[in-house]
Order: C-alpha cells, then sequence, then structure tokens
C-alpha cells in the first residue's frame, strides 16, 4: 500500500523528517496536515487535534527547505501558484504559504517573506461517504464543506465509483491535486477504469478541452471559485455531461454570496448538494439533498 504520509513527510527537511516517520504508525496513519511555523515547534494534525512532533524552533532555512524540494528545486517556476498562497507538490501535495506578500495593483505579486508552511497529506480514502453514493450516480453534483472539510477527497472517491460503473469521467485537474498527479503527469490516485485526466492547466480551461477531446459523460472540478469556472459549468452542462464539483463553503447560503456560485445555484445547473461536516471527534458527516 502507498505511504501516503511518506510522500508528504519527504517535502521535509532532513532532521525533520526522520523524527515524523519515527512517529507511531497510528499517528502516521491518521495525520491530516503537517504545519511549520517559524519560531515555534513543528506540528502535526490529525482528527483530535493538533500537536508537535519534534522540539523547536523552527528556523527560516527549514522553511526555505521545504519550499525547495516542494518546487523540485525551481521556486521560480511556482510563482503563479505561490500568489494563490500555495503550491502542489508532485503526488497532489498541496503546500500552504503564509508570510509577508508583495502587494501591487490590487494583487499579491511575490511572497518576499515565509513564516509558516502547511503540508497537507493527500490520500484517497475508499468508502468516504458510502452511504450517499447510490444517491450521485446520476445528475450534476455539488460538494460543500469548510476548508480542509474533505472536499477533494470525496470528489476523487466519487470520481472513483463513478468510472468503476463505467462512466466516462473527466478530471480538470489544474494542481494535480485530486489525481495525485507525478512528475510525469500520470494518477498517482485511483481514479477508476474510465478516468481521463487533464493537469496543470486552469480547470477551465481544461474542462472545455476534455469536452472537445475526450467526449465524457461527466466532468469534474475542484473548488470553482470564479466566472470562468461557473462559464465552464454552463459549457459542460450544454454539451450534455454532467459536472462533478467542490467549493468552499459550509452550505447553500453561504455558497450564494459569491455571485458566480449563486448564479449556477439559482439557474439549477446542480442536481443534488453535499454538505460534508465534522464532528468534535473529527469524524466526517454526509449529507445529499436533492436541489
Amino acid at each position: 500500500m502507498p505511504n501516503y504520509f511518506a510522500a508528504a513527510a519527504a517535502l521535509l527537511p532532513e532532521e525533520l523528517r526522520a523524527q515524523a516517520l519515527a512517529l507511531p504508525p497510528a499517528q502516521r496513519a491518521g495525520a491530516e496536515e503537517v504545519r511549520l511555523r517559524a519560531g515555534r515547534a513543528p506540528t502535526l494534525r490529525d482528527a483530535s487535534g493538533e500537536r508537535a512532533f519534534a522540539p523547536g524552533p523552527v528556523t527560516d532555512a527549514q522553511l526555505a527547505a521545504v519550499l525547495e524540494r516542494a518546487s523540485g528545486a525551481s521556486l521560480h517556476a511556482c510563482t503563479q501558484e505561490l500568489r494563490r498562497g500555495f503550491l502542489t507538490a508532485p503526488g497532489g501535495v498541496r503546500v500552504g504559504v503564509c508570510g509577508t506578500a508583495v502587494w501591487e495593483g490590487g494583487a499579491v505579486k511575490a511572497l518576499r517573506a515565509v513564516s509558516s508552511v502547511c503540508i497537507r497529506v493527500a490520500r484517497p480514502v475508499p468508502g468516504a461517504g458510502r452511504e450517499i453514493l447510490p444517491q450521485l450516480r446520476t445528475g450534476s453534483v455539488l460538494i460543500l464543506s469548510a476548508p480542509g472539510g474533505g472536499k477533494t477527497t470525496f470528489l476523487r472517491e466519487l470520481v472513483r465509483v463513478c468510472s468503476e460503473a463505467g462512466e466516462r469521467v473527466a478530471v480538470a485537474d489544474e494542481r494535480g491535486e485530486l489525481a495525485g498527479a507525478t512528475p510525469e503527469g500520470l494518477p498517482g490516485f485511483d481514479l477508476g477504469k474510465s478516468t481521463d485526466v487533464m493537469t496543470d492547466v486552469p480547470r477551465a480551461e481544461a474542462a472545455v478541452m476534455l469536452l472537445r477531446s475526450m467526449a465524457p459523460q461527466a466532468v469534474a472540478m475542484d473548488e470553482l471559485a470564479d466566472e470562468s469556472d461557473a462559464a465552464a459549468v454552463r459549457a459542460i452542462l450544454g454539451s450534455g455531461a454532467r459536472i462533478l464539483a467542490t467549493a468552499h463553503a459550509a452550505d447553500r447560503a453561504e455558497a450564494s454570496r459569491r455571485a458566480p456560485l449563486r448564479a449556477l445555484l439559482d439557474a439549477g445547473a446542480f442536481d443534488t448538494l453535499v454538505r460534508i461536516t465534522c464532528d468534535a471527534h473529527g469524524r466526517r458527516h454526509y449529507a445529499a439533498e436533492g436541489l
């Protein structure tokens, strides 16, 4: 079985990587994030909370080493991603970045100094949301949760289940995060036998390219955000395919505060809304409702 925690830990400086990999197997198996904050002890977060796994303090050199590893020693090539506050390492491991930004012309131009990083442990969860999956075999689906709530994980499982059932699914995977893309562009996660993946292209453009080239019955897009995404959704639906998508929001009311999502919801673009919530013990709960 692939070691998904090891893939995330591989981005750590050598001394921290050794301590992370020495943690008990149960802790490694349940890890969701590794966080490094300048001047603080490095921490691991799982369903029960966040705790230090090695003595601090984290240094600027250690933070720089994470970015160097995550970018494949080509940090300058990741400027566009870093402007959005993250970059994606091989295997679909997202590295969130925080620090002092250079703000010009109403937009972030660069990060001048990095004060913390958040390494997410990307892994498939077979059987996630199994109780509602039968309701999602037809029609377009919008999956909502708070950040870090499991949207991408559930979308990954939904794609796999639909694909294994014979549905042609095309994945517009801008960052390679949904498929866990390798440096060669191959899916690192099992997305099913009938799935085609487009990576390293903005998701809206990738979705349209997939419509033209792969004749999908369903198109998956992670984290709808702006009008270009909404336009792609309309194009997908206009082609006769269905859309499987996620967005950051706790519920429909919150999603509707963003104009592109509100327009899609009001137009009846989605047949089913899925909400993912997390209880005090870190367990995720899935609820589906017809729209």
